[in-house]
């Protein structure tokens, strides 16, 4: 039986994320790690360089998939919106792996400067193809980057702090929380979108 370097790769990020997601970077064990992917100490730090590395780059792929996986387009705007919340609910790692980057980081970000720039990026294409409407030039770029964080916001406190959306909706059964929270956020998608502040 062959060595296959990239599956061994995929099952010792996959062991990486959920450890991450649960104990975040300080309380993750590269020994944990190692054991769930049926990996060895030494496979990690030769991929990823060790466990900060292999955090800045768990985070960094998780925030890469909810960019690509809940694609918001002009024409779909508030539905856009709703699918972006559904990403945040089948995938909760996400949420989590930011609390802890957030927490542990002491203002730090690895890999900062392309984290930065994948933004940037980001933000070009909802200018690009008219998803937030805004002036042209700098202006419209920081209108644009402020009207993103709102979504995200507006969506993603929902995942960040459950035991709030359950004493604030005064709904003992989660699912039903969610449902509420889902037609409540594209609904003031829709409005955003209405009143002309998104496509």
């Amino acid at each position: 039986m062959t060595y296959d370097a990239e599956a061994t790769r995929r099952r010792i990020f996959d062991a990486a994320t959920a450890e991450f997601a649960a104990h975040g970077l300080a309380g993750a064990r590269i020994e944990r790690i190692a054991s769930q992917a049926r990996a060895n100490k030494q496979a990690i730090y030769l991929y990823f360089g060790g466990k900060e590395k292999l955090f800045g780059e768990v985070v960094r792929s998780k925030v890469d998939e909810v960019c690509h996986g809940a694609e918001l387009r002009p024409a779909d705007f508030a539905e856009g919106v709703g699918r972006l919340f559904d990403w945040y609910r089948d995938n909760p790692d996400l949420v989590r792996l930011l609390l802890w980057e957030a927490l542990e980081g002491r203002g730090e970000v690895h890999g900062e400067p392309e984290r930065r720039e994948d933004y940037r990026a980001r933000v070009r294409e909802f200018q690009s193809t008219g998803v937030v409407r805004a002036p042209d030039g700098p202006e419209g770029t920081r209108v644009t980057q402020d009207r993103i964080f709102t979504v995200l916001g507006l969506v993603a406190w929902n995942f960040a702090v459950p035991q709030l959306r359950r004493l604030v909706l005064d709904e003992d059964d989660d699912d039903a929380a969610l449902a509420r929270r889902r037609a409540s956020v594209v609904e003031a998608a829709r409005a955003l979108a209405e009143a002309g502040i998104f496509a």
